[in-house]
């Protein structure tokens, strides 16, 4: 789902539990498809290079249908603990990282969709990965694969926010329309169909603020 500014937030000690959701999660929502038919010519590699935000940047189609992102009042707890994040890497800036986090969301989803580890690995925490790429494997075993696009994100705003030491967490909840479908090896439906769904995701995101590395990694993931 960078640069040199923030991070994504979730309490730690339900990985266990996150890591057994994800599996379904992914295999069900990830899986389900709504709408209209992807071309069939292939996905392109996303850029993966760091800028400034800690975040992959926006493709190039999807910067011009920005969503409507919203950052916290400053006045609101998780706007001072924004504030407090950017006392500790004066680079973090809140609506630079929710761009970047729209742009991670809609990498990952697509490098989940193929099959692509060496595109989620870096984006996504050990215990992220390791639920990711356990559906990944299921499926190939299973023979399957599965299209996945994303028609439009409408919505994006930061949930919560919280900054543990140099830890800083922020959660962002994504409202989009994708199109998802699971195929198995005769090219026969199995899971989703052929229209477009609106889909709410909680995303949360972390990062070290005190590490030289800026990229923002995916902690943990549910529907809402």
């Amino acid at each position: 789902m960078m640069g040199a500014s923030g991070g994504f937030p979730i309490d730690l000690i339900l990985f266990g539990m996150i890591a057994a959701f994800l599996v379904l999660r992914l295999r069900s929502i990830l899986g389900k498809r709504t709408g209209f038919e992807r071309p069939p010519e292939a996905m392109p590699r996303p850029d993966l290079r760091v800028v400034e935000d800690g975040m992959p940047p926006v493709p190039q189609a999807a910067a011009t249908a920005a969503p409507a992102r919203t950052v916290p009042d400053p006045a609101s707890p998780v706007g001072r603990t924004l504030a407090a994040m950017r006392a500790v890497d004066t680079n973090f800036a809140a609506d630079g990282f929710l761009h970047g986090a729209e742009a991670a969301f809609r990498m990952i989803v697509a490098a989940f969709a193929a099959g692509d580890r060496a595109t989620l690995r870096p984006l996504l925490s050990d215990e992220t990965y390791a639920a990711f790429e356990g559906a990944i494997a299921a499926r190939e075993q299973a023979g399957e694969t599965q299209r996945t696009e994303i028609r439009d994100i409408p919505e994006a705003h930061i949930e919560d926010a919280t900054l543990r030491g140099g830890l800083a967490g922020i959660t962002v909840a994504f409202t989009s329309d994708q199109v998802n479908l699971t195929l198995d090896s005769a090219g026969k439906e199995v899971a989703g169909t052929d229209a477009v769904t609106e889909i709410r995701d909680i995303w949360t995101f972390e990062r070290d603020l005190g590490s030289p590395d800026p990229t923002w990694r995916l902690v943990a993931a549910r529907s809402a």
